[in-house]
């Protein structure tokens, strides 16, 4: 690429230990029909065969972009490739995952068509078995504006997905954007500012972002911190949203959620929000409630 200027789409992709998918990952991006884009791959001290691999394509693909860290997290790796980027807009993929063909060119065509500052697109989740499932349906392209229409365009918070957007660059450094390093769901707090903050939203259909539920991964596992970090996650939503006015469904709004087992079996799960508690049998059937005096 001769010049920074020509970077439509800087596509930056976290590697930890993936040696296993990272050619998939990489294929379907190197395979864009949009051209003029950099990929950035931070490398974020793997120790397997990643980094080789990302050095073999990297001789093949002079757009490929390899950056070298100690371990810092999904949120570090992305952070420390947005410092780096230069293309007009900013795509974020997993490198367990895989975009289609046309993915970055619609998504960049219609932002472009319509001056916006995030194009979004659908979310398909692929499972080992071969089973799939659409998390995310865009059925119609649409030019939006309403902060609550974009977060009913996104379904966020609760599906708030980083990467199945681009976003405009020079829109999110503006205001500071970055993930909040050291949790997991870090894409919430990142996403709903993105999508308050930044003007027009357009979706666009006919293109998925193939997110692969990996059974290895130790992010499938609910552990004490991941559900910690999920409850704080909701809990800068609430606030959020209530200081700027966002009107979500009330399942957004959880405070608090406890589960209580028997030899592993979750035997009752309590939701709180701020007036109620709601009891579940077996988590799944609603058997009491109770309001809460503020």
């Amino acid at each position: 690429m001769d010049t920074k200027e020509k970077v439509k789409v800087s596509v930056i992709v976290p590697v930890y230990n993936v040696e296993k998918y990272l050619v998939r990952c990489l294929d379907s991006i190197v395979g864009q029909t949009l051209k003029d884009i950099e990929i950035i791959c931070v490398n974020d001290g793997s120790t397997d065969g990643s980094l080789e691999i990302l050095k073999q394509y990297a001789k093949r693909d002079k757009r490929i972009v390899i950056v070298c860290q100690d371990n810092k997290g999904l949120s570090g790796a992305r952070n420390t490739g947005m410092a780096v980027a230069v293309g007009k807009y900013l795509g974020f993929v997993d490198s367990d995952d895989w975009i289609d063909a046309e993915f970055y060119e619609k998504l960049y065509n219609t932002a472009e068509k319509h001056n916006a500052d995030i194009a979004c697109a659908s979310v398909e989740r692929n499972y080992k078995s071969g089973r799939k499932r659409r998390k995310v349906a865009v059925v119609q392209n649409k030019v939006i504006t309403s902060v609550k229409q974009k977060f009913v365009a996104t379904n966020s918070p609760r599906m708030c997905f980083v990467w199945n957007k681009i976003y405009n660059r020079k829109a999110i450094q503006s205001r500071n954007l970055k993930f909040k390093e050291g949790v997991y769901f870090e894409d919430v707090g990142f996403t709903i500012r993105a999508l308050y903050y930044l003007r027009t939203l357009v979706t666009v259909t006919g293109v998925n972002y193939h997110y692969w539920v990996n059974p290895e991964s130790i992010t499938r596992q609910m552990t004490d911190k991941k559900q910690q970090d999920l409850m704080a996650a909701r809990a800068d939503f609430i606030e959020f949203s209530k200081k700027h006015n966002i009107h979500c469904d009330e399942r957004f709004y959880i405070r608090s959620k406890t589960t209580y087992r028997f030899l592993g079996i979750p035997l009752m799960k309590v939701y709180e929000w701020d007036t109620i508690k709601k009891y579940y049998l077996f988590a799944l059937f609603p058997i009491f409630e109770k309001r809460i005096s503020l």
